[in-house]
């Protein structure tokens, strides 16, 4: 780092400077004009210290100003990215040897040397620190890995990005847009194997998570098969490892896609595991892609769920929608003047759009009889007097019918339920709703799950918070425009999970309340991810029905072999929470059990994990992406045998340099403690002197 510094002007002119030159001679002069005992030379001496110091404090009195400039030149960043994912090792080409391609990257650190500085990352899912050796990652999200490389660096000197993969991603979006967001070279390695082998796969199957008692359900198969003209496919369905359905298909082409439906029928309650099969056929590439496994659960009714609006508006075909997609719900959306043809008795839980129970008489006789939970969602639409005496969470005093903007901000201390950390982020960054302009207040009792942020400006606002009273559980939304919400979710993240299970775990707590038991202990969901935490929650309510969190609650959970896992429930504010980790792949039983006073609880349930096979689903690499990933950075994409040329190539484009930071700052001269030291010494000097020579 370079540092110059140099004396400049503030409001005062620098012509002060020969008047305090001046100032200080004159000063001397007045000083030592009259004779003394001290013979010429001394008294020259003198005069010239005190000249100088005089001339100093005079300049200091003008109040000049240090410059100083800092050069930091910062090198050019090279970051490296890797596929961590399996397909790289499952499906390379032969003769590649990837330990010795992974050696060779890792060398691009050296080969480059001090000029630029490399950064060495990995990643499957997410982006993680350094290189690896093996390739273990269950799913590929390239989009993210850019992402998060676009967001730790911005505003740095990036000269280049690595990108060393095989193309193939089955999560996120399509890696050409993310990249147009980096405005760096892209250099791409072409990994995997782009010439289709003998190979039979499951590619996908098209399910619904649930299905209903005595139903009929199908599953779409869609199995492909390359190089294998001439074979057959034989498919074999298990379920719970008894086979129930086997189809032979002939294969008629090299490269064979075919969408096999298969019927079944839902005779049991539960959760039960269908194995989907393909026999294996002489000299395949890989059979690890023959098999997939699907986890369904079978129940006895849907829960019913009514929601009543007074007139259209996109919010509602939105949360129908994205309701209905919980195979557990079944949502009516009606206005209020065709309620009277409904029985309200039949459903479990009413959502009120933009109304209150008032404004229609049956509605009002019904809540105000029953303790069915209701969900409200205001507007502008809403009358607020109705609004404010109808439910008890949420108090809005609004001096007049203007709506404002205001985005959701995830309350840290919310307890009755649990979000995933991926849920509450994409939350954060989800677009305004419309909300009644006004000053907000929580209710007692209430739990705010959402706070509003108007504009730039974090507040205490509740958007959205629940309450439990006189045994009814209470929701409400103060706001509209979820459509907005379900296109930018889609829009940014390719999917609308965030939205759904906020929804979904709402719907949940809120229904909870019917057929209320003493003591719950469930799971998040019945099937987990492999790899993904187990989330478990515990509700524990005294004799007078409220939620108490005194006594400890233990949890033994036992997978099919017998092996147990002991946990501790941790208390939240009101119930009980549990992080189980990640587990290993597998069926597992559950049982929870407390005490409140001298009376014991159990209750038992089940979960499964399931394995994630994204990575064999697809063996021929797409070399086209990255390609085209390359081509539109001016960059260029790689053979792994190319390798060697990358060092050059990074040398030698004149967009990567070193870039250099000036950082001016301007300071008073008075500040500089080491003038003061110097004037002190040259008074001082002065004084010895003199004293010396008798004059003092």
């Amino acid at each position: 780092m370079l540092f110059l510094f140099s004396i400049t002007w503030g409001t005062v002119s620098g012509w002060y400077t020969p008047l305090c030159l001046l100032l200080g001679v004159l000063y001397a002069w007045l000083l030592y004009r009259s004779p003394v005992t001290l013979d010429s030379k001394a008294r020259w001496g003198l005069a010239a210290l005190r000249a100088v110091a005089v001339t100093i404090i005079a300049f200091l009195l003008v109040s000049p100003l240090v410059k100083s400039v800092s050069y930091q030149p910062q090198k050019p960043l090279v970051l490296i990215a890797q596929d961590n994912s399996s397909s790289i090792n499952s499906f390379k080409p032969r003769g590649f040897n990837l330990k010795d391609f992974n050696s060779r990257l890792a060398g691009l650190k050296r080969q480059l040397g001090t000029d630029y500085d490399v950064r060495e990352f990995n990643f499957d899912s997410n982006l993680h620190q350094g290189l690896i050796t093996n390739n273990k990652g269950k799913q590929t999200n390239i989009a993210a890995a850019m992402r998060q490389l676009n967001e730790r660096f911005v505003n740095q000197n990036i000269g280049a990005i690595i990108l060393a993969t095989d193309g193939l991603y089955n999560q996120g979006t399509d890696p050409q847009y993310e990249a147009r967001n980096l405005k760096t070279s892209i250099y791409t390695i072409a990994l995997g194997d782009t010439i289709p082998r003998r190979d039979l796969l499951i590619s996908n199957i098209n399910y619904n998570k649930t299905a209903y008692l005595g139903n009929d359900f199908i599953m779409e198969v869609l199995a492909e098969a390359y190089q294998s003209q001439g074979e057959t496919l034989r498919l074999t369905v298990a379920e719970d490892g008894r086979v129930v359905y086997t189809q032979n298909i002939p294969v008629n082409s090299p490269a064979f896609r075919k969408v096999i439906p298969v019927k079944l029928t839902a005779d049991k309650k539960g959760v039960h595991q269908f194995a989907i099969k393909l026999a294996p056929v002489t000299n395949e590439l890989s059979t690890d892609n023959n098999a997939e496994t699907v986890y369904i659960e079978v129940l006895d009714a849907r829960q019913k769920i009514l929601l009543v609006y007074a007139a259209p508006h996109p919010d509602v075909s939105v949360i129908k929608q994205l309701v209905e997609r919980n195979r557990n719900y079944e949502l009516k959306a009606v206005q209020t003047d065709k309620l009277s043809s409904l029985s309200l008795a039949d459903y479990g839980l009413i959502i009120l759009y933009q109304i209150t129970p008032s404004d229609h008489i049956a509605l009002k006789s019904f809540t105000g009889d029953s303790k069915v939970p209701l969900w409200y969602i205001c507007g502008a639409q809403s009358d607020m007097i109705d609004f404010n005496q109808a439910q008890n969470t949420i108090r809005i005093i609004a001096g007049r019918t203007d709506v404002q903007e205001t985005f959701a901000q995830p309350a840290k201390d919310f307890s009755l339920f649990t979000l995933t950390d991926s849920t509450l982020s994409k939350l954060n960054r989800l677009p305004p709703l419309l909300s009644p302009f006004g000053n907000y207040g929580a209710a007692s009792g209430s739990s705010v799950l959402l706070k509003q942020r108007i504009g730039n400006v974090n507040t205490d606002f509740p958007l959205m918070a629940f309450n439990e009273s006189n045994g009814r559980r209470t929701a409400t939304l103060a706001g509209e425009g979820l459509w907005r919400w379900n296109l930018a979710e889609f829009e940014t993240f390719g999917n609308h999970s965030a939205l759904e299970e906020l929804l979904s775990q709402s719907i949940q707590y809120l229904t909870a309340n019917a057929n209320r038991q003493r003591f719950r202990a469930y799971a998040g969901k019945n099937v987990f991810d492999e790899g993904e935490s187990v989330l478990l929650n515990a509700e524990l309510y005294n004799d007078a029905l409220q939620l108490v969190n005194t006594p400890d609650v233990n949890i033994n959970i036992k997978n099919s072999n017998g092996k147990k896992f002991s946990f501790l429930f941790s208390r939240t504010a009101q119930s009980y929470q549990l992080n189980a980790g990640t587990l290993p792949v597998g069926n597992y039983s559950y049982a929870a059990n407390t005490q409140w006073g001298k009376q014991p609880f159990t209750v038992k349930g089940q979960f499964t994990i399931k394995p994630l096979n994204l990575e064999s689903r697809q063996s021929t690499a797409n070399h086209r992406l990255l390609y085209g990933i390359a081509k539109q950075s001016g960059a260029r994409m790689l053979q792994p045998s190319q390798l060697n040329q990358l060092t050059e190539l990074i040398k030698k484009n004149d967009n990567i340099k070193t870039v250099v930071y000036d950082d001016q700052r301007y300071s008073d001269l008075i500040d500089s403690k080491w003038l003061f030291i110097f004037i002190l010494v040259l008074l001082s000097t002065e004084w010895l002197l003199r004293k010396r020579e008798g004059e003092v």
